[in-house]
């Protein structure tokens, strides 16, 4: 018999003994004779039966199972974001199932339905850069499964959230630049339809605010990847009004940003300083090390699932509530040093 089709009903029929004789054996019931356990517990081992987890949760009505949806696993903030979900889900006794939108609306929905039909008990989610539409969300909530918002937030749905401190984290990283003595900081911005990039638009226009330091507009500029970056950055150092630093929305876009700066004859950070935000392991491999906002990943991850868990297990009964994790400015060698 084939492994992967072998049930209850394989091992019973082949032991001339009914179905829950076989499930009481399997689990040491009383009532079971020694030598029919003993018989059960081999056959299962020369077939490698493993029980059913679907026709598991059907009969218990959890499948101890979380699913979670992020626009990438690659990218190095969401692969810690991961880790902190997996320890803690583990040591919960939950397994995890990913799903990569890869910034499409489409696959978002898809991975949505896939999930659902897969009868997980809650859902994590970063949003796609592109979802305008919050209908396979709502579809989530309807069917009464908890759902939590992470970093890439939907505002539109009352959920648990966890999020960075974006705003506080995107201040900060501006002020130093502006305390190294930089005045003509460009801001790589992300969409501002996802909250994080608004928020982190928001600290940087604080930061020149409060040093009195003219907003222009010109100088936010939409361009959160390393593609956008090779078609942007050039463009910055033909202005009257040359860059002296710059503010990317991350990592990937600030590293980019800072080779372009080298290829045009511009030292780094002398001529040009620049900040990005993640504080992965792009920011240990540029040259010079990039200066960055860490967003603590894993703790967002570790957060989020507590709250999830919570929810399915019904330790929760309150209002939904919003976690803001706080950033920490990573100062490396692409800004000059204060004082």
């Amino acid at each position: 018999m084939h492994k992967a089709q072998v049930t209850i009903k394989d091992i019973a029929r082949e032991l001339g003994i009914s179905p829950s004789t076989v499930s009481k054996a399997l689990k040491g019931h009383p009532d079971i004779s020694s030598a029919t356990k003993k018989a059960v517990k081999e056959l299962v081992a020369k077939w490698n039966y493993k029980p059913d987890p679907i026709a598991l949760s059907l009969k218990g009505g959890q499948s101890k199972t979380i699913g979670v949806i992020v626009p990438e696993i690659v990218h190095y903030f969401f692969s810690t974001v991961i880790s902190g979900i997996e320890d803690l889900a583990y040591d919960s006794g939950y397994h995890v199932m990913f799903c990569q939108s890869n910034e499409s609306y489409e696959r978002e929905v898809k991975a949505v339905e896939t999930l659902l039909s897969s009868r997980v008990d809650g859902i994590l989610v970063s949003l796609c850069k592109v979802t305008r539409n919050f209908d396979h969300f709502r579809n989530i909530t309807e069917n009464r499964i908890p759902l939590v918002f992470f970093d890439r937030i939907c505002d539109e749905i009352e959920t648990d959230r966890v999020i960075v401190d974006d705003e506080a984290g995107a201040f900060e990283g501006v002020s130093h630049l502006i305390k190294s003595g930089c005045r003509e900081i460009i801001h790589l911005s992300g969409p501002l339809n996802l909250l994080i990039a608004k928020n982190r638009m928001d600290g940087y226009v604080r930061a020149l605010k409060e040093n009195n330091i003219p907003v222009r507009e010109e100088n936010i500029v939409k361009c959160d990847t390393a593609e956008e970056a090779r078609s942007v950055v050039p463009g910055l150092f033909d202005k009257t009004r040359k860059p002296d630093g710059i503010f990317a929305v991350n990592d990937l876009t600030a590293a980019e940003a800072m080779k372009i700066v080298k290829h045009k004859g511009y030292k780094v950070p002398d001529n040009v300083s620049i900040v990005g935000f993640t504080s992965g392991m792009i920011s240990d491999l540029t040259d010079p090390s990039l200066t960055s906002v860490e967003q603590h990943g894993y703790i967002v991850g570790k957060e989020a699932v507590r709250l999830l868990i919570n929810r399915i297990e019904g330790k929760e009964d309150l209002p939904c509530q919003t976690t803001i994790i706080k950033t920490e400015l990573v100062v490396k060698g692409s800004t000059r040093k204060i004082g």
